[in-house]
């Protein structure tokens, strides 16, 4: 089930996260993980291994699609409800700036950018903030996964940062905290990122400024063949970076 690198990263995210820690502890340590297994030569043999079949595709193929806001998004290691490490492929123009919805998660995370380059905008809710946007309350359908939709109305929201992270920049963020992320790249970008289990919520927070939003949107998973090509192409990406 598990090769030398799966085993590895397991322990590694089980050391730097188990046990009851605090949300800033949770940031700062999902942040060291993915710097240490987002370096190229580490994560190429973790991809490598797990598209030779290591680790259990047909239960990461099932949580591995094709994100409406724009990007692949290929799980690497399920560690249940505490961490999930994901490798985020994100392709030039899919999702251009400001076209992406602004939201949070439903628990801290981190990220590395491996290849390419990532924009990114945070946000605050202000009443007399200069964004207009609609706002809804996200959350899962019991059985399929399905991402459903509530309105909550129209709010306001302020920019507070803008960055632009070039492969080798890693961040963390809160889970309350607002933001869109885009590729800024004429290149494929990848990410490595880890969303942590820590006291996750039911739902998250999402404000569009393209229009209203249907109640419900499908996933659609990606099947064991699929999701290893996949792989293998991420492979490839990584060993021409």
């Amino acid at each position: 089930m598990g090769g030398r690198q799966v085993l590895a990263a397991r322990r590694l995210l089980a050391e730097a996260l188990d046990g009851e820690i605090s949300e800033p502890e949770v940031v700062r340590a999902a942040r060291s993980v993915v710097a240490e297994l987002g370096y190229d030569e580490r994560l190429l043999e973790l991809v490598a291994e797990l598209a030779g079949g290591a680790g259990d595709p047909a239960a990461c193929a099932r949580l591995s699609y094709r994100h409406v806001l724009g990007f692949d998004k290929l799980l690497l290691i399920d560690d249940g409800p505490r961490q999930m490490l994901r490798a985020h492929l994100w392709r030039p123009g899919a999702a251009a700036a400001g076209l992406e919805d602004i939201h949070n998660h439903r628990a801290p995370l981190a990220s590395r950018v491996v290849r390419g380059r990532l924009a990114m905008e945070l946000y605050e809710p202000r009443g007399d903030g200069d964004l207009s946007a609609d706002g809804y309350e996200e959350s899962l359908a019991e059985g399929t996964g399905d991402w459903e939709l509530r309105p909550t109305g129209p709010a306001r929201l302020r920019l507070t940062h803008t960055g632009r992270y070039a492969a080798g920049s890693d961040y963390a963020l809160p889970a309350l905290t607002l933001h869109r992320a885009w590729c800024d790249a004429d290149v494929p970008t990848v990410t490595l990122f880890l969303e942590t289990g820590s006291r996750r919520r039911q739902h998250t927070d999402v404000f569009t400024t393209a229009g209203p939003h249907r109640g419900a949107v499908a996933k659609v998973p990606l099947d064991v063949t699929d999701y290893l090509d996949a792989l293998g192409g991420l492979a490839d990406l990584l060993r021409s970076s």
